[in-house]
């Protein structure tokens, strides 16, 4: 959750995949469906390591990426952005709007992957947070003047889920409950 210092940190590489890693996935998968999460970044449950979790649509099986990396980025696209880490707090966020990814699934298979619109923007946000980069960190001053306003309220409130919403748009994708 936001406030936790591991969010702001570079997670580290992947040196092994065994047993504990695909535990690992496999509760992160449990906790991105009961987030309504599209991804989760291992460091959102407290883990520093370089690997994230993802489902993109109800008949795509979850899947798991092991030491991402972008090699290739084109285009531009806005898009309103919220995160797990900060729920119910949406903002435009302009990203590439097409990414090439490789990385490792659990068998140590290379993975590749050209993703563009909601996919790029999703891994994207998910090699965000495998930086120590926040969504925050996108905004305007008044933009993060008004998210961090609110965070403090919750904290205050004790309530943690965000029962108002702060929005500077539309929302599209995310109109389903889903966030990054």
């Amino acid at each position: 959750m936001f406030g936790d210092p591991v969010l702001k940190q570079r997670a580290a590489e992947v040196t092994t995949i065994d047993g504990k890693l695909v535990k690992l996935s496999k509760d992160m998968i449990t906790t991105m469906y009961s987030a309504a999460g599209l991804g989760l970044a291992a460091p959102q449950v407290g883990v520093q390591k370089r690997l994230f979790v993802y489902q993109m649509g109800e008949d795509d099986d979850p899947a798991v990426l092991v030491n991402p990396v972008i090699s290739e980025a084109r285009g531009e696209w806005e898009y309103e952005e919220g995160c797990l880490s900060i729920p119910g707090l949406y903002f435009p966020i302009v990203r590439p709007k097409e990414v090439h990814l490789t990385g490792y699934d659990l068998a140590g298979r290379e993975v590749s992957i050209e993703a563009d619109e909601l996919l790029g923007r999703m891994v994207q946000h998910e090699l965000d947070h495998l930086d120590g980069k926040l969504l925050l960190e996108y905004l305007d001053k008044d933009q993060r003047k008004a998210a961090l306003k609110e965070l403090r309220r919750r904290d205050v409130e004790g309530d943690k889920a965000g029962r108002k919403m702060v929005s500077a748009g539309r929302r599209d994708r995310a109109d389903d409950g889903w966030e990054l």
